[in-house]
């Protein structure tokens, strides 16, 4: 497998534990089972679900970093990075959160965001 998609995919991976990492626990509290955590029990609760996230994150930045051999530039894997975060934080979010809903100013947003990945791996 190439360097490109291990990384696109060690990078979407450390995403969805990173979401749940940071917005799982309001669920686990809109279900009840989290309702009565004192929140040192939620950071260490999402800490331990952080810990895979680096897990992925890192190698992803290490096969991918061109500095290293990869494909990408320093740039182009934090770029990379945010959309996917935004992507996987959508997803979750509308299967999660069952009030969630996307306007059209969101969506500009998203198209922005699509476009700065453009620009980034622009020549």
């Amino acid at each position: 497998m190439s360097a490109a998609i291990t990384t696109i995919l060690l990078l979407i991976i450390s995403n969805v534990f990173m979401t749940f990492a940071w917005y799982g626990h309001l669920k686990l509290q809109a279900t009840g089972t989290a309702s009565n955590w004192p929140l040192y029990v939620v950071i260490l609760f999402s800490w331990g679900v952080a810990f895979f996230e680096y897990c992925f994150q890192v190698p992803a930045n290490r096969i991918g970093f061109e500095g290293n051999g990869g494909p990408f530039s320093l740039i182009q894997l934090k770029v990379m990075q945010e959309v996917i975060t935004l992507v996987v934080f959508v997803i979750f979010s509308l299967v999660a959160f069952e009030n969630t809903e996307i306007r059209w100013n969101h969506i500009l947003a998203f198209v922005f965001l699509v476009a700065a990945v453009y620009l980034v791996f622009m020549k």
